[in-house]
């Protein structure tokens, strides 16, 4: 049975691991309302830069003139970004990622096509870096504060690999942040572009457009940027479910924490009535022998 001085040690223990992740909520609290601002003013463009795509791409024929646009006869090959934290304390949201692009792999590589990896993130990383999967890439740092300078290397990377053959298909699988108290795993196609129907009221897709400079010039200047704003929504989206579910994961350790030492004091206290019980029957005890 642990001593009056193991559980008080334990206490102070508890206490002191109290006061780490109350702090460690604070800070990603602080964090949280800073990039979830930055995301909340970005997105209506990203949105909106999204729908002129849309409108433009739909009115291109299929005659291969756009790279970006062209899908493949035949997929072998897929490169897929993974966005992941660098550091952990923030309960399952690693592990959902994670969880996710591994199961995507296996369905791919069942289905006989090549998967290669570009790794942002370090936990992504640190996994499948122990897996049989290729790793073509490896970025850290970019979820700390999520940068266009950041997104576009990322994306010329991958543009890249596209129109050289390297990969069929990019795919990004990132956090799509719903709500402070849920980030959804998601799945998003980047290439090759596929134009959707043009949202707007109703007949928004029979209008005729003047352009200047030329439809395709506009398209091969902007094609490249829709792919850049992309991956800077789903950075700001994955950095701001980060920082939401570390504070939610240190603020449940902190009320674990509460809820430990109550049960520890409790047992502190039962041991300490059951100490001092037992000296008083020696000394009554005691007392017995003597009158005797």
């Amino acid at each position: 049975m642990a001593t009056l001085r193991d559980i008080k040690r334990k206490i102070d223990a508890v206490k002191k691991t109290s006061q780490i992740t109350k702090a460690m909520n604070m800070v990603a609290a602080a964090k949280l309302r800073g990039a979830q601002q930055n995301m909340e003013q970005f997105h209506p463009y990203a949105t909106k830069f999204n729908e002129v795509i849309s409108r433009l791409a739909s009115g291109v024929e299929d005659d291969g003139r756009f790279e970006l646009l062209k899908p493949r006869d035949e997929v072998k090959k897929i490169e897929l970004i993974l966005l992941t934290p660098d550091r952990g304390l923030c309960g399952s949201f690693n592990n959902n990622l994670i969880v996710t692009a591994e199961k995507f792999i296996k369905a791919k590589q069942a289905e006989g096509i090549e998967v290669s990896l570009v790794a942002v993130g370090k936990k992504g990383a640190d996994y499948f870096r122990r897996r049989t999967v290729e790793i073509s890439k490896r970025v850290t740092g970019l979820l700390n504060k999520p940068s266009y300078d950041d997104a576009v290397e990322l994306g010329s990377n991958a543009i890249s690999n596209f129109e050289n053959g390297i990969c069929d298909e990019v795919y990004v699988i990132y956090s799509n942040f719903v709500s402070i108290v849920r980030q959804v795993p998601a799945t998003f196609k980047l290439l090759p572009i596929a134009p959707e129907a043009a949202s707007g009221g109703e007949g928004a897709g029979n209008v005729e457009y003047l352009f200047e400079p030329s439809h395709e010039a506009l398209l091969n200047d902007l094609l490249p940027n829709y792919v850049f704003i992309e991956l800077l929504e789903f950075l700001y989206q994955t950095a701001v479910g980060e920082h939401a579910s570390r504070m939610a994961a240190m603020e449940n350790a902190t009320s674990n924490c509460k809820e430990l030492v109550r049960t520890l004091s409790l047992v502190y206290n039962k041991a300490r009535q059951a100490g001092i019980t037992k000296e008083l029957m020696d000394i009554v005890g005691g007392a017995e022998a003597l009158r005797k």
